[in-house]
C-alpha cells in the first residue's frame, strides 16, 4: 500500500485526512494494522512528534484503535462507534437539536409510510405491548425511555430497508442528548404514549398516510416544546445529568 509522502509543513489535520482518505477509498479496512510507526512516519514524510497527535486524534474519533504494545489499527468502523461523542457536540448546543428533529421528520415519516405496507400481524403485536409498557412506566423515566426507543426501533426494522435500518442506528445515537432532555419536558411523556398509539393504530390497518401523518404530528408537537425551551434558554436538564446517565426518549 502507498501511502505517499505528505508536504513537509503538513499539519496534524493533513496527516489525518491522508489516513481518512485511504479508509475512504477502502485502502484501509477495519480491523486492519497500520505500520510501525517509525515506517508510517517515513512514508509520510513527516515527524514521529506530528504523526503521534494525528493518530491520536483519529483515535478520539474511535477510528482508530491504539494498543498498548501491540500497534495501531483500524477500528471496527460502525456507525454508532463513530457518532458516540457527537452526542456531546449536540448536549452543548441547544440549536443543534433542532436540527435534529428536521432530519427525523424527513427520514421517520417516510420509514413508518413503508412499515405500514410491509409489517407483520406479529410485529404489530409487539408495537402494542410496547406502547402498553410505555404507559404502565410513565413515571419511570429509564424504562420510558427504553420502551419508546424499542417502539422507534422495531418500526424501522418493519420498513425491511437495511440501508435505513443502518441510518436510524447513527441517528438514534446521535439522539440519545435531544431525548434525554425532551423526556423532562411537561406533558411529553403522556403526548408519546398518545402519539404512538395513533402510529400503532395506522398501521394495524396498513394505512400508510395515517401513519405518517401520525409520526409527523407526534415529531412536531415535541419538536414545538423544545423550540419554547431553546427560545427561552432554559433547556430542560437531563434527568440522568447528575448520575452521568443519558437515556433516549
Amino acid at each position: 500500500m502507498a501511502f505517499g509522502p505528505v508536504k513537509k509543513n503538513a499539519i496534524a489535520e493533513e496527516i489525518i485526512a491522508r489516513l481518512l482518505g485511504l479508509i475512504r477509498d477502502r485502502q484501509l479496512q477495519p480491523g486492519d494494522k497500520l505500520p510501525p510507526e517509525r515506517e508510517l512516519a517515513a512514508m509520510l514524510g513527516v515527524s514521529r512528534p506530528s504523526l503521534r497527535e494525528a493518530l491520536r486524534a483519529l483515535s478520539v474519533m474511535n477510528v482508530l484503535e491504539m494498543r498498548q504494545g501491540d500497534g495501531t489499527y483500524v477500528s471496527s468502523l460502525e456507525p454508532d462507534l463513530l457518532v458516540e461523542h457527537l452526542g456531546f457536540v449536540l448536549s452543548i448546543d441547544d440549536s443543534t437539536f433542532l436540527q435534529l428533529f428536521e432530519t427525523r421528520k424527513i427520514v421517520e415519516v417516510g420509514i413508518v409510510a413503508l412499515a405500514a405496507e410491509r409489517i407483520t400481524d406479529e410485529e404489530i403485536a409487539a408495537l402494542e405491548a410496547c406502547v402498553a409498557e410505555s404507559q404502565a412506566c410513565i413515571h419511570d423515566a429509564e424504562k420510558f425511555l427504553q420502551t419508546d426507543l424499542d417502539l422507534h426501533e422495531r418500526i424501522t426494522r418493519a420498513a425491511r430497508n437495511p440501508f435505513l435500518t443502518r441510518f436510524m442506528v447513527s441517528l438514534s445515537q446521535l439522539s440519545i442528548a435531544s431525548r434525554s432532555r425532551t423526556v423532562a419536558i411537561p406533558g411529553v411523556r403522556e403526548h408519546t404514549v398518545e402519539a404512538h398509539r395513533r402510529i400503532v393504530h395506522a398501521l394495524k390497518r396498513r394505512d400508510a398516510e395515517a401513519a405518517r401523518a401520525a409520526m409527523l404530528d407526534h415529531l412536531n408537537t415535541v419538536e414545538t416544546s423544545l423550540k419554547e425551551l431553546v427560545a427561552s434558554a432554559k433547556l430542560a436538564p437531563s434527568p440522568y445529568d447528575d448520575s452521568g446517565d443519558s437515556m433516549d426518549s
